[in-house]
């Protein structure tokens, strides 16, 4: 696994990381709140599994016409969608429950979009969240081609347009995952990233060949034994459903990391970066509004996002809660906390993103810019 070093430049890193912690663990313990998911929670996780489930069930029970049963299925891709945003998510970061079986069984909805856990653990937990916005070891602004996420990547010249072929691109997310994940295990098995991580690498590729069989056998066989629909249309269902869900999460995630003001680095020949690792996660993260209600509901608080990155054991329930403290820790020690006023600003700000990093070729980082980080 790849190794980066995170330098602070002053005492002032220092006292801001101890302070922030300090003070959201002051507010659990004084509110004698637990840091883990409640009531709230676990309806969420009733509500937002049954908009995946029933859709599914009545495709499954019921005679529908051709439209209503397209409906339902993007409404499964919206349910999935939040499957992935609001219980997965939280379940893998041991932030859904303070019991551990619990949280497996909430990171095992990854099944129900026909992915494994231990891929998801490696490119989001360990690299992402370790390496956010560091050209060629944070995967999600790294590894694409045909569109430009890191000012530090290859510009090509249809690039210029990616601003607006991005978004029904993003649709391919889940296709992305289902189909190329496979090769990704191979990699990290090539590598020894498995074996590293204390897991067998054939156990774990068959497991997940096993996945994508179940998968493939639950979300198309059933409908073709029981309804009477056509292969195509079935597969016309199956395309809608993924691609709504694809396209949700692509765009809540790049709303929180590719978006203006938000800082895309590369390592020092020392593999360094001259930050605390806190303070990284504030120079490359962004939150987008307090108050988007049903929204904000919906994709698990990942509008909150500078609050998962530095406290990612922490519910999502609780980030509205903890994100006054930490923008006011952050402003008091005189540090940019990210914050667009609301989710059409971080649209728009991702869109103008976009745009700049199709059209504008940066040169590459040099030492005194990420020491003015």
């Amino acid at each position: 696994m790849e190794r980066v070093k995170f330098v602070r430049q002053n005492s002032k890193e220092r006292e801001f990381a101890f302070e922030v912690r300090k003070r959201v663990r002051a507010y659990f313990k004084e509110n004698n709140k637990s840091i883990y998911g409640n009531f709230d929670m676990y309806f969420k996780s009733v509500v937002i599994l049954s908009i995946y489930l029933v859709p599914f069930i009545l495709l499954l029970t019921r005679p529908l016409s051709s439209w209503m049963a397209l409906l339902l299925a993007v409404i499964m891709g919206i349910g999935e969608a939040g499957v992935g945003m609001s219980i997965m998510h939280d379940g893998v970061h041991h932030a859904y429950s303070s019991k551990k079986w619990v949280n497996n069984l909430a990171s095992s909805t990854m099944f129900l979009l026909g992915s494994n856990i231990f891929n998801w653990k490696i490119q989001h937990n360990i690299k992402h969240h370790t390496f956010t916005n560091i050209f060629n070891y944070d995967p999600d602004i790294s590894n694409l081609k045909i569109i430009r996420l890191c000012q530090y990547g290859p510009l090509k010249k249809y690039h210029r347009y990616q601003h607006f072929y991005a978004f029904p691109l993003y649709g391919l997310m889940t296709f992305a995952r289902l189909f190329g994940e496979i090769g990704v295990l191979l990699e990290y098995n090539r590598k020894g990233i498995t074996i590293e991580q204390n897991v067998n690498p054939i156990v774990q590729l068959v497991k997940l060949i096993a996945i994508k069989i179940i998968y493939f056998a639950v979300i198309i066989g059933l409908p073709i034994y029981f309804t009477d629909f056509a292969f195509w249309q079935i597969l016309i269902g199956f395309i809608a459903l993924h691609v709504t869900a694809g396209m949700i999460m692509s765009t809540v995630f790049q709303m929180a990391h590719v978006v203006e003001g938000t800082n895309q680095l590369l390592v020092d020949e020392n593999q360094q970066i001259k930050n605390d690792w806190l303070v990284h996660q504030l120079n490359t993260t962004s939150d987008f509004g307090r108050k988007n209600g049903l929204f904000s509901w919906y994709i698990g608080g990942l509008d909150f996002q500078i609050e998962h990155h530095i406290f990612q054991n922490i519910c999502h329930i609780h980030y509205p809660s903890i994100a006054t403290i930490i923008k006011t820790t952050a402003e008091e020690y005189g540090f940019t906390y990210n914050l667009k006023p609301n989710v059409f600003s971080a649209l728009a700000s991702h869109f103008r993103r976009l745009k700049e990093l199709g059209n504008v070729r940066k040169p590459p980082a040099t030492l005194t810019d990420m020491a003015s980080v």
